[in-house]
């Protein structure tokens, strides 16, 4: 409990303490014995201690702070704790070589750690300070990772998804041939996958409220950039099923015939060709179709 005097609060109080501790400072700044008056006080109070640089604490080696933090992150398992002491390598010797190794160590030890925000941020200013460095390919690559891991569902923002895809992307543009680049490209496939996953969940969203042409341009952003994931099946099937209600045949016919033509086994494909068995037609392709050159656009159909 903190006790209050007559005089104010704690903290009028504390103020009045420090102005009296700096009017002590100019006093005896004036004094022509001020060494005198210093060591009257007992060495445990003596507040001019905190201005002998033989009290201060020198910094630790570098290298020994090195050593300590990977002591930690390998044995102790402790990747926070290890994340602390590369930092205060940074700090305590900055612009050194080891400072430069120990700030990509933070980053790492930050990403074991599941702390995303504070490996991107260390990596980011590694890449910012050594792009030329031969560890600014894997910093690129924790910026990205960092972003991947922390992918929502397909039923929340994608927003992390985006930077994933971005920050990945950036490792194969300007690091193709560092040995990230392949794992960049897999963690890519699996971000696309993601995003064309949302698209397809807010088209079958509209579809449920007959807004068929809200699901269409739902359906067409799988269609045409992310051809390569697992979705664009359906999206394909969901295209015929749209066009279908709208009495726009031709370009149900045409997303049934480019579904049963690149992926003639789909679980899809038989639904797609019903629908348009229903009107009495068969799937056929319109090579004026979107549809159809957006797949030859991509060496499909």
């Amino acid at each position: 409990m903190i006790m209050m005097s007559a005089s104010g609060s704690p903290r009028q109080n504390g103020r009045r303490a420090l102005a009296r501790l700096a009017a002590i400072f100019v006093v005896a700044g004036t004094l022509p014995a001020c060494s005198n008056f210093a060591n009257s006080f007992p060495t445990e109070f003596n507040f001019f201690n905190m201005f002998n640089k033989d009290q201060l604490v020198p910094d630790e080696p570098a290298d020994k702070l090195y050593n300590e933090g990977l002591y930690l992150l390998n044995e102790r398992k402790d990747a926070k704790g290890a994340a602390k002491k590369f930092e205060e390598v940074d700090r305590q010797h900055p612009y050194s070589e080891t400072a430069r190794k120990s700030l990509i160590m933070s980053s790492y030890a930050y990403y074991e750690a599941k702390m995303y925000e504070d490996s991107i941020t260390a990596a980011k200013r590694y890449v910012t300070l050594h792009p030329g460095s031969p560890d600014a390919a894997y910093a690129q690559y924790l910026i990205g990772s960092s972003y991947f891991d922390e992918i929502p569902d397909i039923t929340r923002d994608q927003g992390r998804t985006e930077k994933a895809l971005q920050a990945l992307d950036e490792v194969i543009r300007k690091y193709p041939t560092s040995e990230y680049a392949n794992s960049a490209k897999r963690k890519i496939e699996v971000a696309r996958d993601q995003l064309a996953g949302k698209e397809i969940a807010v088209g079958r969203y509209y579809l449920e409220r007959k807004d068929f042409t809200g699901a269409i341009n739902r359906f067409k952003v799988v269609v045409t950039q992310y051809q390569t994931t697992r979705h664009v099946e359906e999206a394909l099937m969901r295209l015929t099923e749209a066009y279908m209600a709208l009495g726009i045949i031709g370009e149900a016919q045409t997303a049934a015939a480019v579904l049963g033509h690149n992926f003639p086994d789909s679980i899809w494909y038989k639904d797609a060709y019903n629908l348009v068995r229903q009107s009495g037609r068969e799937p056929t392709a319109n090579e004026g179709s979107w549809i159809s050159k957006a797949f030859k656009r991509v060496g499909l159909g």
